[in-house]
């Protein structure tokens, strides 16, 4: 049943690599349809996105759930569909969401914003509709992070490896918005023709984990890399992060390297490499006190490798560890949600929805 009346609690220990610390997984609701995205309101309540085009409440305490909104206009081919959902920082009862929206057939990464109030979503505004518009159903990004002021949001390079370097595409970029959509001033790219003025950083190949840490300042992504080459990178302002001339990956058909190397001068390396690559999925840095040995450290939803991986940081932004938990649940992560108290959420593809627990 899709309604279900309480939640299970699945009894499998799982070990933190090279701790003694051991978490579990509660689910707390199933059969869900790909839940992308996760924006948590109460205790009570947590708003899903399902890829496939319905937005979803559920019921943090019994599981059950219910449709709240089916927006129009959803190309969901491919990777794309629904796909972020992140309560605004700026607006009390307002949500943002990235979707690949259907322009003649074709889909482009597209931010808006939309009321939520008791049960209900209404006022639905498409505040962005990128360039990045193919008829390709790959690599969309999409997360949504908020520094104190404005919105930042991930565009995959569409499956177009030259998208990565054209910076008069906003495919195979990080975009810097003020909240109602329109471009901060400040931006670093506004008095150059050759670059679209909403792009903060660009050389990406398909971003699908964003974090912006408050305490610290600094905006961090996790994307997808070819054959092995999966990145962690900060991102900084104005900056090229390579793709496609960078690569610690390799060919599909076969192992040869991609682009001119590993490394180039003007190219911002990445912080972490993953080979063989894990998949990522999402991209929070933990901050909450329910999970000390997390502290400070960035957590991401694996697909491909079933885990969450924790990644360590020195005071420098140096990667000086890596941990995997959840690998004996054998699930492709997707996202994962840190609540004001420090619990921690996490999806699914299977359609679960399960809570961390020790």
């Amino acid at each position: 049943m899709i309604m279900t009346k309480r939640m299970s609690l699945i009894a499998l220990s799982m070990l933190l690599v090279g701790s003694a610390n051991a978490f579990e997984a509660e689910k707390v609701a199933s059969e869900l349809n790909i839940p992308w995205g996760l924006a948590y309101i109460d205790d009570n309540t947590m708003l899903v996105s399902e890829r496939a085009g319905l937005l979803k409440q559920v019921n943090l305490k019994t599981g059950s759930q219910q449709v709240i909104a089916k927006p129009n206009n959803v190309w969901a081919q491919g990777q794309g569909g629904l796909l972020d959902i992140a309560v605004s920082p700026f607006a009390a009862n307002t949500l943002y969401l990235t979707y690949s929206k259907d322009i003649e057939g074709e889909g482009a990464t597209t931010l808006a914003k939309a009321s939520y109030q008791n049960g209900k979503l209404t006022d639905w505004q498409d505040l962005f509709v990128s360039t990045s518009r193919s008829d390709t159903g790959r690599h969309f990004g999409s997360r949504i992070a908020f520094d104190d002021k404005h919105v930042y949001f991930s565009i995959g390079d569409r499956g177009v490896r030259d998208n990565g370097q054209d910076t008069l595409t906003h495919a195979g970029a990080i975009l810097r918005l003020n909240p109602d959509g329109s471009t901060p001033s400040d931006n670093p790219f506004v008095t150059d023709k050759a670059v679209l003025d909403e792009i903060w950083s660009y050389g990406h190949r398909n971003p699908q984990g964003l974090v912006y840490d408050a305490p610290t300042q600094k905006l961090w992504s996790i994307e997808h890399g070819p054959r092995g080459g999966d990145e962690i990178n900060l991102i900084k302002r104005g900056a090229n992060y390579g793709w496609p001339i960078t690569s610690h990956g390799k060919e599909y058909w076969g192992p040869l390297s991609v682009g001119e190397g590993k490394l180039k001068e003007g190219v911002e390396p990445p912080v972490k490499v993953y080979v063989p690559s894990i998949a990522p999925g999402s991209l929070v840095l933990y901050r909450g006190d329910k999970f000390p040995e997390l502290k400070g450290k960035l957590l991401a939803g694996a697909l491909k490798l079933t885990h969450i991986n924790v990644v360590s940081l020195s005071d420098t932004d140096k990667a000086i560890g890596e941990q995997r938990i959840m690998t004996k649940l054998g699930e492709r992560i997707r996202d994962i949600e840190v609540t004001p108290k420090g619990e921690i959420y996490f999806s699914t593809d299977s359609g679960n929805l399960y809570r961390l627990k020790r």
